[in-house]
């Protein structure tokens, strides 16, 4: 049931009000309709056994299961764990995106599950990627998830918000990823614990979603409970191309909205950044580092594995050879992407360039496979976090930086400014 709001709300507080069927403000405690759950190779496993061990016969709220941490699985212990998942999707005839079919940030967004306005819960710390398309999607934990499936609720605190303005003109060689980046550097990983971060600002309006999702997606280093972005027209036509033929309702905050904190960063001046090991608030820029040598880039993830992020990269590496001392390792974020990459000949020019192009996932960025660095080694990442260990090597270092950082660096053997090539 939808109540009409009786005084202004920002987007987190109106969604949890629609959901909770009453009007809610910043510091409520709801129970709230969850609209979509899911959880991936690395969670379903606690999530099925809780479903057993409540005795369930049906889930009431629509669920899903994707296999892309470990995939195609690197050890007989997560074959286990993907025979269960498939097992048990097959039993209940749920929906499970298998082997090959990408990263969940990517393809749940991709499958025309969830739209704007919904109430999402991923069984996964970067479920805020959808507050990009302007949808409250957090990470919770397996066995809340399974309270969501077993109830069609769960119970929600109220995020208060901060409003983070972006302004200025996008300087050459910075992109999403280096906004973000200083964004979380001047809050810290700590600053937004349990808000929620409203975006908006002309940067973010020039932005395409690729890049909004970017964003989005890293809120949760600087603790917040979900970044969410105004739906205008661009992801109207996102939602068209992946959703057609459904209702898409536009949702925004309201005139007067109570925010606890309005912040504006102006970035006509923001060089591009790198995060150094072992934490993502440590950005500054490219040039502090140009005497670090890397012995692996990778592309990829749930936050830079996009279209407009490999085709920035091929710009820069194309006719051109990777370093002979750097492993070059490149992942896109689901099928469709591939796919597309293979139709721009984005592959090809990889290929080429002596990059090693595996099956769409997320295994090189939680080091379960597809790229564990060695002792000592440092690596350049598109990734969202580079903690201790974070690749599978507690003994490695790992710098963050958008793709034409990690492409640039890839050619040079060492943490390069992107500029030089673009």
């Amino acid at each position: 049931m939808v109540r009409k709001n009786l005084t202004p709300s920002t987007i987190a507080e109106k969604i949890l009000s629609n959901h909770a069927g009453q009007q809610l403000k910043a510091g409520d405690f709801a129970v709230c309709k969850v609209d979509f759950a899911f959880g991936q190779d690395g969670t379903s496993s606690i999530i099925i056994d809780r479903v057993k061990e409540l005795g369930l016969n049906q889930f009431k709220t629509k669920f899903c299961m994707v296999i892309d941490h470990s995939a195609p699985s690197p050890s007989e212990g997560v074959s286990r764990v993907h025979k269960k998942m498939r097992d048990f999707a097959q039993s209940w005839r749920t929906k499970i995106f298998d082997i090959g079919c990408g990263v969940c940030h990517q393809v749940i967004p991709e499958s025309g599950n969830i739209l704007p306005g919904d109430l999402v819960l991923g069984a996964d710390s970067h479920t805020c990627t959808y507050g990009a398309l302007g949808i409250f999607s957090t990470g919770v934990g397996s066995t809340d998830l399974a309270i969501a499936l077993a109830t069609g609720k769960n119970w929600f605190k109220v995020p208060a918000t901060y409003k983070i303005i972006v302004k200025g003109k996008l300087p050459k060689g910075v992109f999403a990823k280096d906004i973000i980046l200083h964004i979380i550097t001047d809050l810290k990983a700590d600053g937004v614990t349990y808000k929620a971060v409203e975006f908006a600002g002309p940067v973010i309006d020039n932005l395409g979603i690729d890049g909004r999702m970017t964003i989005s997606n890293m809120v949760v280093e600087m603790g917040a409970k979900v970044g969410i972005m105004p739906v205008d027209k661009k992801t109207i036509d996102w939602f068209k191309k992946y959703s057609p033929g459904k209702k898409i309702k536009p949702i925004n905050a309201d005139t007067g909205a109570n925010y606890e904190k309005v912040l504006e960063y102006d970035i006509t001046h923001l060089k591009p950044q790198v995060s150094r090991p072992h934490s993502v608030d440590s950005a500054v820029p490219v040039a502090e580092l140009k005497d670090v040598f890397i012995q692996e880039a990778f592309l990829g993830t749930c936050t830079n594995g996009r279209i407009t992020d490999l085709a920035v990269a091929c710009k820069i590496i194309k006719g051109k050879q990777v370093h002979p001392n750097v492993k070059f390792i490149v992942a896109a974020a689901s099928r469709s992407i591939y796919l597309e990459a293979l139709k721009e000949g984005y592959v090809d020019i990889f290929i080429k360039a002596g990059a090693v192009v595996v099956v769409p996932g997320c295994g090189p960025c939680v080091g379960t496979h597809n790229g564990v660095p060695a002792d000592g080694e440092s690596v350049i990442s598109t990734a969202n976090r580079n903690f201790k260990g974070r690749m599978g090597n507690p003994n490695s270092f790992i710098y963050l930086g958008s793709p034409a950082t990690v492409a640039a660096s890839a050619l040079k053997g060492k943490i390069t400014d992107p500029r030089t090539y673009l």
